[in-house]
C-alpha cells in the first residue's frame, strides 16, 4: 500500500469486512441474519455490484420463512442425509492429501473428500501465523472459518489504512490474498449445492454470490499489486 491510498480505500476494506461477516454468519446457521439480510435486499444489491449476471432472484424477497430456511440449511450442511453438502474445502478435493490424519473421512483414508486434510492443515496454520482463530466453522477449512477470518483481515485492513499504517495495512491485504487464493473449492462447492438446493435456491444463491465476490476480491488484489 502506498502514502497515497484514499479514505475510500479503507471505506471499501470496511465494506468487504461486512460482507464477510454477513456470509459467514449465514453458512455458520445464523438463520436470523440471513433472513434480514434477504428482506432487507443486501444480497441483492451486492450481487449487483459483481462483474457478471447472477441468478440471485431466491434472496429478493420481502418475507421469509425462518423456520424452512433453518431447516434447509441444518440438511445442506450440518446433518449427514441424502442433501447434505460438506461446507468444507477439504471434502471437496480431486485428490487424497499428501498427509491424512483424520479419524473421521468422508471416505477411506488415500482417498480424495476427507476430513480435516491438507486445506485443513494450511488454514490451520495461517490462523496460527497470523494469531487469529475464526470463531465460526467446525473446521479450520469450514467455509464460514475462512470468511470471518477474511473478514477479520478486511477489517485490520479498513483500520490501519486509517491511521496511515500502510505497511501494516499492506500485512493485512497480504493475508486476504493468501487466503483467497485457497477458496478455489468454492467451484465444486458450488455445483454440489446446486445439485441438491436446485438452482433457483437460497443457498445456491448464497453460494454463488460468495463465489463470485471472493473472486473478484482476488482479481481486485492482483490488479492493485500490478498498478505498484
Amino acid at each position: 500500500m502506498t502514502a497515497t491510498t484514499s479514505p475510500a480505500d479503507a471505506a471499501v476494506a470496511d465494506a468487504r469486512a461486512d460482507l464477510y461477516d454477513l456470509l459467514a454468519a449465514a453458512f455458520d446457521g445464523e438463520t436470523e441474519t440471513l433472513a434480514a439480510a434477504i428482506r432487507e435486499g443486501a444480497l441483492v444489491d451486492v450481487a449487483a455490484t459483481l462483474p457478471i449476471d447472477l441468478d440471485v432472484s431466491a434472496l429478493d424477497r420481502e418475507t421469509v420463512d425462518e423456520e424452512a430456511l433453518a431447516i434447509a440449511h441444518d440438511n445442506l450442511f450440518v446433518v449427514p442425509g441424502p442433501r447434505y453438502v460438506p461446507p468444507i474445502a477439504s471434502a471437496h478435493r480431486d485428490r487424497p492429501s499428501e498427509s491424512f490424519e483424520s479419524d473421521s473421512p468422508f471416505h477411506d483414508e488415500g482417498s480424495a473428500g476427507e476430513l480435516l486434510g491438507d486445506p485443513a492443515a494450511a488454514m490451520a496454520s495461517l490462523y496460527d501465523r497470523t494469531g487469529v482463530r475464526p470463531e465460526r466453522g467446525d473446521f479450520p477449512d469450514h467455509v464460514a472459518a475462512q470468511l470471518a477470518f477474511l473478514g477479520v483481515a478486511a477489517r485490520s485492513e479498513a483500520r490501519r489504512l486509517e491511521d496511515g499504517d500502510h505497511a501494516t495495512a499492506d500485512r493485512f491485504r497480504t493475508i486476504q490474498r493468501e487466503t483467497l487464493s485457497r477458496l478455489g473449492w468454492l467451484d465444486a462447492f458450488h455445483e454440489a449445492v446446486a445439485d441438491v438446493d436446485g438452482p433457483e435456491g437460497v443457498f445456491t444463491a448464497l453460494v454463488a454470490v460468495t463465489r463470485t465476490a471472493t473472486a473478484w476480491h482476488a482479481r481486485d488484489l492482483d490488479g492493485a499489486d500490478r498498478e505498484q
